[in-house]
């Protein structure tokens, strides 16, 4: 896999790699890893709130009446 990047992102990122004695390569792992990972706590959240809104449903229309 290729990554290109902006000449400007470019040198921020590697400010930052600078910065954390780290490589470009490894901040970008794990700036990827990281997005993976929160999209993937998002996706079993909201398949979480669906199955109870399903389980749930009458109790909730029940609450919403009172």
């Amino acid at each position: 896999m290729t990554v290109r990047l902006s000449a400007d992102l470019d040198e921020k990122l590697q400010k930052l790699a600078d910065a954390r004695h780290a490589s470009k390569h490894a901040l970008v792992l794990q700036a990827v890893e990281d997005m993976v990972n929160a999209e993937t706590k998002t996706n079993e959240v909201m398949a979480s709130v669906e199955r109870t809104l399903v389980r749930d449903a009458e109790l909730l229309s029940r609450l919403e009446d009172a």
